[in-house]
Parts: C-alpha cells; structure tokens; sequence
C-alpha cells in the first residue's frame, strides 16, 4: 500500500512541459498518416481489433494528446488512475490535461466513459474531454462537431488506441464538453456537384445509361357498377380513381465503391437530403444501440454518392454530428465512424432532436430534390409534452414539432417525418402523431432485430421518388353532377363549393406506388340518352429529375343508361378499397374504445369488421388484399387480449397499420418485412429489392457487415 501511495505523490508532483499547437498539416512529411480504415471495418468491431499497432519512434504531440519521446523525462513518468509507469514506445497515447496532469489515454477514457468529467488528481473541471472523436469538419482547420459529453464506444476507443504511435492523435479531434462551435444557421452544407439536368428528349435517348423512355402516372377508374337505369337517380354512387407512378428507370450503376453491395442507380433517380434523428438516451444502452448502429450503417452503405446525410443525436439534448454531407468514400467513412462513437445516456427530448434535424434541411444552402427526415426512439419526451391533465384530454403533440414541419398541410412543403417506434416503451401516440402531422409514416419496431429492415424498407422508398407535389383534379363533367365527398385517407381533400371540382393533395410518389381514391357523387336521371358522362380526372405534378411540371387527363367516366334494369355486379376494385377504408375506420374506433379502457368493446368492433369483411365481393374472389385486413384485424384483436399487452404492443401495432392505410405506403409492424408474412400492403419493389439486401447481410452473406450486439 505504502508504495502505491508514493507513486501517486510522484504523480502528483510531476512538473510537465506544454508543447505548442500544431495540426496535421505541420507534421514533417516523413511521417505516414495510418492506414484509411475500409467500410467493413468501421461496420464489424471485430475488423477494428484487427488494426496493428507498429512500435516505431514516437514524435511530440499537438496540445493535448502526446505520445512519449524518447529520452524525455516523461517517459519516467506514472499514471495517477492504473499507478503504472507511461513507459516509452508501448504504442499508448499519454494525455496531458489543462490542468498539467498526465495520464494513460485509455485509462482516463474509462474514467471519463464512467461519468467523470474532472480531473482525478486536482479535480479541476475540464472544458474538454479525452474522447477521440471523428474528423467531420467540413474544410481543414475547422473545429469537430460532435454529441457532447458522449463517449466514444469500445469498438472505436479499440481502432484509436491502435493507432501507430508515429502518427500525432491532434486536440482539434477531441469533443468538447461544452461546445460553442455549432453554427447558428445550418448552411455549412456539402455544395452539391454539378449534376446533370434530364430533359424528355435525354431521358428517351437509346444511347443514354438507362433504357425505358419516359413514363408517365397511369390513371384508371372504375365506376361501382357499369349501368343505372335512365329513369333512377343516385346519391352517393362511387367512382374509384386508380394512380400508379411509372416504374423506376434502370441503368447501370457505375460505381466502384461497393461491389459487393451494388447501389441503387443514380443516373436514373432523384438524390436525397437524408436527416436522421436518433434517440441516444440511457434506454437505448447495450443492444438496442448496437443494432441501431448497424442499421445505420446500412443505410449509409446504400445511399449514393449524390445523396447526403446528416445525423442528429439526442438524448437530454441534441446534437449535430456533422453537416449534411454528400455520401462518397471519404463521407461515408466519416459518418459510419460518427455513428459508431454514439453512446447511451440522458433522457429524452424528440422536440430537440426534430427541430434541429428540420433546421439542417431549412437553412441548407443547395437542395437535392427529394428531402426527408428519419426519426427513432425507444422512449417518451419528458421535456416538452407532458401527460394528460384534469384540464388536457391529450397531449398536445404538436408541441414536438417545429412551424417548418406542422405550419399547414401544403403537402408541397411539408418536410416528411417518417417515426420509428422502437421496442415496448416508446410513447406511439406521439411518433404516430408527428408522422401523420407532417405526411410521413409511423412504423412499430417491436423485435430489435428488426430495426435494420424497418430502415431497409423506408430508404427503398425514398431512394426511388418518381413525382412529386403530386395534386389530383376531379371535374363533373354532366351539368347536373355533384360531387358529394373524396375519401383519400390521411391526403388533404376538399370539394369547392359549387361541389362540380374536388382536389387531393398527395405529395411524393415512390416508383410503382399506387393510390386509390373513392369519389362519391349524385348521379341524376337521364331520359333521354344511352349514357352519362360523370368525371374527368386531372393529375398535376413535378417530374423531379427534369423539374418540369406536369399535367395528364383522364378519359371521361361513362356508365350506360338503360331502359330497363339489369343486373350488374359490383366493380372488385371498388369494392376492395372499400373494404380498406371499412377495416381502417374500424381500426381508429377500436383504438378509441381501447383508450377509455373499454377492451371488450374494442374487441368487438375488430370482429364485426371481420365478419362483414367476409361476406363482401372481394372476400369471395379470395381479393389478396381482403385476406390480409383479416389477418390484420384478427392481429390487433389478440393485441387487445388485456390491459398490459395492449399498452405494450397493441396501441403501437394498431397506429402503425392506421399509418399504413391512411397513407397507403408500407410500414413496418409485426412480421410485416418478413417475405411469407401476409401483412405486406403497399411494399414497392424498390422496398423488396432494399429489404432483400437487408436480409442477405442478416443471413450472413459475404457482404455481411454487421455490428455485433456487446
């Protein structure tokens, strides 16, 4: 004991010089920078610990970390936390505090990883901290951005400590404890390089990278029924409008970056502005965040080199891990070694998280042509939204999101938030509210080993936006036709007071998306003539590669008139969307009933859907669509078997599937990413392409990349 303590009194005494500053750039050129770490490696913890460590002539260090050097009296030196000597050439980086106090760099990366904050000697409060962060500036010289007061993860802690000792670990790429470098406006982001322009005539090219020619959005409707005799007027008869966004166009992707996970063609699609906001609170701790990690890896491997990234973490606060970035090789790496520094503490505050994941995409100088926000969170905001009150029946979730996102529902500006509700605790009211007010989607991760093709399924989505500002037109044609409503789900409608002209606001489209709309209108007797015109339908959108707009036009919508009545079945496709809305609406009251309390009679509304579900045309031609709202329906109602699983599991499954068919675009809930699931509506190829990608790295294929769970 007596010796440990007068090694710590020869600490204590030790009279240490201070070297100047000097960045990388000064260091003689006879110095070699370490190996560039692959993607695989920043990805797999275990190809970290492969990194060598080569002992070789240490040289002085910038500010504040140092290597020993040879012949200084440092290296005589001991460290104050494991009381042992800083030995010369053992390829350990020695941090010298502001303090003047040395110590081991990994010993005072523990001590720092367990809360600690001040010097273990003098206890003198640091302004920065000894935590090895990624160099994500964007021009040289510039301060490093990162999550303050988080420390690096072991896996990267593991690739610094490596590091050969030849080459100088600089102070300008340790974080900041309090840092006062994030910019006021967010308009530090990558210029995008010049991009080409694609017109309708380059876009027909035989020559051209990519070979199918200009599509257009199919349009088709479908009256209920074919005839209504001339002497019977109806109210409320139905016409369905059917929207299909042309396929994506392929072409041959070029790039070398990833041969064994091909991207998605670049040529032949608009790039992104991808913000994700991601929940690093103390519940996200262990193995939920290592899966986030590796979820975000994938996306960041899949995103081209047009797309850009940005990266929000929050817990009690929130931080920018770096600007919005274009995703080459050098970006890509940067961002997977910001992913991988992520560590869990704090609490949570989305409010924090979502307006500055908004900022970044508001005071962005240059602007890629699809824009969206990700959001995930295992938790409930404890910062901004409280609980209900004596005097509040809900909680106002709008208080979560900033005016950019709910400041209308001019779907044309709208910045999309798709939510992800991670695991049993997370609060889906709130993330279901946020998606539905902004136009995105909410989707339940409730297994965590989900969580990677829950993304997969989104970024296939939005890697493939083929029209945009999509609005719907919807004209009576006949001088005594009315429109009567447009049921179009979560998509802003509104019929003008003349009732002769509706619109529906529907925003983006996703390659091979479909929508279909019910259009009910009065139809009036006809004496005089063998049919009745009733609608034209108009789409008016952005074709977001050639930035032109665009406006197609139906074929008028006729139905015969005859003398005499016959007998005419109900159109299936009708009838199927029917359906659809039937299971949606029941679903939004089972919810309600649930809320009060009242199970049974959440139960029982599930199951009276179910039974009319099944004597409907649809059900009887054995409709794909039919068969998977039962499977659904059937679900939710076991969802509701008791109080506990349904605060679990079953509000967030039943949000989800609302989310889902309000909108109609897939998300994720239960089994519905599993290829045998029947729960599957509204998956795009692109989704299945993207998912199946996914999949394969799971399953262990020779891309397999994965971080394993600590």
């Amino acid at each position: 004991m007596g010796g440990k303590w007068r090694k710590a009194k020869v600490s204590l005494g030790l009279n240490l010089c201070v070297v100047g500053p000097r960045t990388l750039e000064d260091s003689p050129p006879s110095l070699e920078a370490p190996e560039r770490l692959s993607d695989a490696a920043l990805l797999s913890p275990d190809k970290w610990s492969t990194v060598s460590s080569q002992p070789s002539t240490p040289t002085p260090s910038s500010r504040g970390l140092r290597l020993p050097k040879s012949g200084n009296k440092s290296s005589k030196q001991t460290c104050s936390i494991c009381l042992t000597k800083m030995k010369q050439g053992g390829g350990h980086a020695i941090f010298t505090a502001e303090c003047s106090h040395s110590f081991h760099f990994h010993c005072i990366v523990s001590n720092v990883k367990h809360g600690n904050q001040s010097c273990p000697v003098c206890r003198a409060k640091w302004k920065e901290i000894p935590v090895q962060g990624p160099s994500l500036d964007p021009s040289p010289g510039r301060a490093s951005i990162g999550p303050v007061g988080w420390p690096q993860n072991d896996a990267l802690m593991n690739m610094v400590r490596r590091l050969p000792p030849t080459r100088d670990i600089n102070r300008r790429h340790i974080i900041p404890l309090y840092q006062s470098t994030e910019p006021a406006v967010f308009n530090d982001d990558e210029s995008l390089h010049h991009q080409p322009v694609f017109s309708k005539r380059s876009l027909c090219n035989k020559n051209a990278a990519y070979h199918d020619p200009v599509k257009t959005i199919e349009i088709k409707t479908y009256p209920e029924v074919s005839a209504v005799p001339r002497s019977k007027s109806c109210n409320n008869f139905t016409v369905l409008v059917h929207l299909k966004a042309p396929a994506a166009i392929t072409g041959k992707n070029t790039s070398q970056n990833h041969a064994s996970l091909p991207q998605f063609s670049e040529t032949a699609r608009a790039p992104a502005d991808l913000v994700t906001v991601l929940d690093v609170s103390g519940s996200m701790a262990g193995t939920k965040l290592a899966l986030l990690k590796r979820a975000m890896g994938f996306v960041i491997q899949n995103l081209g080199s047009n797309d850009r990234l940005s990266v929000i973490a929050f817990s009690s606060t929130a931080r920018r891990l770096f600007p919005l970035r274009q995703m080459s090789d050098s970006g890509r790496q940067q961002a997977l070694q910001a992913v991988n520094s992520l560590v869990a503490n704090g609490g949570t505050n989305i409010a924090e998280g979502l307006r500055k994941g908004a900022k970044i995409l508001e005071d962005r100088r240059d602007k890629n042509p699809v824009a969206s926000i990700i959001l995930l969170s295992d938790g409930q905001d404890t910062y901004t939204v409280s609980g209900s009150g004596s005097n509040q029946l809900q909680p106002n979730y709008q208080l979560l999101l900033p005016s950019s996102i709910h400041g209308g529902h001019n779907t044309g500006s709208l910045i999309p938030v798709h939510a992800f509700g991670f695991g049993v605790d997370h609060d889906a009211s709130s993330m279901h509210s946020i998606s539905e007010i902004s136009g995105g989607t909410f989707s339940f991760i409730e297994t965590e080993a989900v969580i990677q093709d829950a993304f997969a399924q989104c970024i296939g989505g939005l890697l493939s936006v083929v029209v945009q500002k999509l609005q719907v037109g919807v004209d009576c044609v006949h001088t005594k036709t009315h429109l009567v409503s447009l049921k179009a789900g979560n998509y802003p409608s509104r019929v003008m007071v003349d009732g002769r002209t509706g619109f529906i606001d529907v925003g983006d489209l996703y390659a091979d998306e479909e929508r279909d709309f019910l259009v009910s209108l009065d139809v009036p007797t006809e004496p005089s003539s063998s049919e009745t015109s009733l609608i034209k339908v108009r789409c008016m959108f952005k074709d977001p590669l050639t930035k032109e707009m665009m406006t197609l036009e139906s074929e008028e919508v006729r139905i015969e008139r005859p003398e005499i009545a016959k007998q005419v079945a109900v159109a299936i496709e009708v009838d199927r969307q029917h359906n659809r809305l039937q299971a949606a609406e029941a679903m939004a009251q089972a919810r309600v009933a649930a809320e009060r309390g009242d199970l049974a009679a959440a139960v029982s509304i599930l199951e009276n859907c179910r039974r009319v579900l099944s004597e409907t045309v649809s059900a009887k031609s054995h409709d794909r669509l039919c068969i998977a709202l039962n499977a659904e329906l059937k679900e939710m109602q076991e969802r509701m078997a008791s109080r506990h699983v349904y605060e679990a599991s079953g509000r967030a499954y039943i949000l989800s599937g609302l989310s889902s068919h309000s909108c109609q675009r897939a998300t994720a809930r239960g089994d519905s990413t599993d290829g045998s699931s029947l729960v599957q509506a509204y998956q795009t190829p692109s989704m299945v392409e993207m998912l199946t990608r996914s999949q394969a790295m799971l399953l262990g294929s020779p891309s397999d990349q994965r971080l394993k769970p600590r």
